[in-house]
């Protein structure tokens, strides 16, 4: 895929970096025994829990359950997107970033031209509103004051066709720059006008507070539309952004909680009366990428909607939006405002105080979920159990393996009485310890696992054994993964636990792969190797026995062929060892 980033590249660049020295450079680290430690600085703590391990290069907090690579770090503490995180790394290492087929979005090599461009735009807009009296009141009579007004570079269309236009240029080359970055509308006869007219003005920014687009909203009754945003633009994608998010990162050094409300004025009023942690979505409703860039920055998020029927809508679409990333340690909240209110009109009427009283009042996503999918469902009946258990259970699949899945599905037993089963076929709630099942599967699973947990702390290990692996038909849990890792580890031979990591990261397995790379596993190089390979010889011996009794079944059952038998007298004679280096 073009504008991509190798992974050979990723490896190379994270054998180049010292984990340590990225993290140090941000937080104050300690040593302790091998590995280095500190109060984490994504959830507030007395004791530290935080450890960034050299060997594995590689950060873990036991209280949080953050963790990852120097990329990850980067991305989540000076919250960059990944391929920024890269060039930030490459910069440090003294490397050039490599992307397949080129640059990404190769046709935007205008687009610094489009930052100065909507910046000056900004700028014009301001001016405007400094000297239109009518805008200037409509701002007044909304109770924002000067500060509020300078904080979030507030501004004015003019009622023309043509003010930004002739302000920042006409030539052609301005002119295709003004209708890329969204300024411009086209006429029936395919002239060129200003979007914006006789509206005041919201400047957009990206994490860098750079402007990269806009909304607009009329001062009265108008016959277009009520608000009006800057289109798709290569600067622009709504379900991407938040409107605040700059003010919010600018106004506090460590961001503990989000609160995710509905529209610009509602984001402005809150920040004037001391709510500096609030944001908006751009008039859609909460993507992924939205619940990815709130759970980013705080691990706790407010959404505060309307209690009507379309605010519930829009909180249960929030609520698939976050399921997927509600990692233990992550926190969301329902708020709903009464009717014919909303946040500005709320802290306006109630102050601070009052609103902060309501936010200690929501709702618990754990709550609004099963009351919303519970919603018509009659639990006095078996009937209605049932259907309970049918719509939640896909649901809480979808959130990463943890403590708050195992809770939700505790909760979805109790409710409906239906024992449940995660993806996978694993029975949860009090089922994962140890209850049914017994025999000689969770011990075989421990084996699997012990091998996994090992390879993943020293992933030089795969270089120790050669294919064909004969466990590769072992029928039991976690064997693909083993597998997986193996050839991953092979193919990439520089490959360190945090890389490895990042391989993973976004998939179902991230979650359990982080436990086991945080394993204090009290074992050197040199044993581990040992315990790798003995744990790799029991699952041969495993596979044999498996094989072994497959053909014996097949024999009962009278449907042995000759090279099966054979097979079979040669098994029970001798079972094959496993090939190594």
């Amino acid at each position: 895929m073009a504008g991509r980033i190798p992974e050979r590249f990723i490896d190379d660049l994270l054998t180049r970096i010292d984990i340590v020295d990225v993290i140090q450079e941000r937080i104050t680290l300690k040593k302790a025994g091998r590995d280095w430690s500190a109060r984490c600085p994504f959830h507030d703590e007395r004791s530290p829990s935080f450890t960034v391990s050299p060997a594995k290069q590689f950060y873990h907090c036991f209280g949080c359950g953050a963790h990852g690579s120097a990329i990850r770090f980067l991305m989540d503490y000076d919250r960059l997107e990944f391929p920024d995180a890269i060039e930030e790394l490459a910069a440090r290492a003294g490397l050039k970033v490599e992307y397949e087929g080129g640059r990404p979005d190769k046709p935007r090599e205008d687009v610094s031209d489009l930052y100065v461009l909507l910046d000056a735009a900004a700028t014009f807009y301001r001016e405007q509103l400094a000297g239109n009296a009518a805008a200037r009141e409509y701002f007044r009579n909304r109770g924002l004051d000067q500060a509020t007004l300078d904080r979030f570079n507030l501004g004015f269309a003019p009622n023309q066709w043509d003010a930004l236009k002739n302000a920042l240029g006409t030539s052609p080359k301005r002119l295709a720059l003004l209708d890329k970055a969204g300024m411009l509308s086209s006429g029936e006869r395919g002239g060129k006008y200003d979007r914006f007219r006789d509206r005041v003005m919201f400047p957009i920014l990206d994490r860098r507070g750079r402007t990269i687009a806009f909304g607009g909203r009329v001062m009265g009754k108008d016959d277009g539309p009520k608000y009006l945003n800057s289109p798709e633009t290569p600067l622009f994608h709504k379900g991407r952004e938040l409107f605040g998010l700059w003010q919010v990162r600018d106004a506090n050094q460590k961001i503990a909680r989000l609160l995710v409300v509905e529209g610009y004025m509602d984001v402005i009023a809150l920040h004037q009366y001391g709510v500096t942690q609030a944001v908006a979505t751009l008039g859609t409703a909460t993507t992924s990428d939205h619940a990815e860039i709130l759970f980013r920055n705080a691990a706790d998020v407010f959404f505060c909607f309307d209690g009507d029927r379309a605010g519930r809508q829009a909180a249960w679409r929030a609520v698939e939006s976050v399921l997927p990333r509600m990692r233990d340690g992550r926190q969301a909240w329902f708020l709903f405002v009464p009717d014919g209110e909303d946040p500005d009109s709320l802290i306006r009427k109630e102050g601070l105080d009052g609103f902060e009283a309501r936010l200690k009042q929501a709702t618990p996503l754990s709550e609004f979920f099963f009351a919303e999918t519970g919603k018509d469902v009659n639990l006095s009946s078996i009937d209605g159990k049932a259907r309970l258990a049918e719509r939640a259970r896909p649901l809480i699949g979808q959130i990463p393996d943890g403590a708050f899945r195992d809770l939700m599905y505790a909760e979805l037993e109790r409710l409906s009485g239906a024992r449940t089963v995660a993806p996978g076929g694993h029975a949860q709630a009090g089922s994962r310890t140890g209850g049914r099942g017994g025999g000689a599967r969770p011990a075989q699973r421990s084996l699997v696992r012990t091998a996994v947990a090992l390879l993943v702390q020293y992933p030089a290990l795969a270089g120790e054994i050669e294919p064909p692996w004969t466990f590769s038909e072992l029928r039991q849990p976690g064997i693909p993964l083993l597998l997986e890792l193996i050839r991953l580890c092979r193919d990439r031979p520089a490959l360190t636990t945090g890389a490895l990591l990042e391989h993973y990261a976004g998939r179902e397995e991230a979650g359990p792969l982080n436990k086991l790379a945080s394993m204090d596993l009290i074992v050197d190089a040199d044993q581990g190797r040992a315990d790798f390979l003995g744990a790799i010889a029991q699952l041969d011996v495993q596979t044999s026995q498996q094989r072994l009794d497959d053909l014996i079944a097949r024999q009962l059952e009278g449907r042995l062929s000759d090279a099966e038998r054979d097979e079979l007298r040669n098994l029970m004679a001798n079972k094959p060892a496993h090939r190594r280096k």
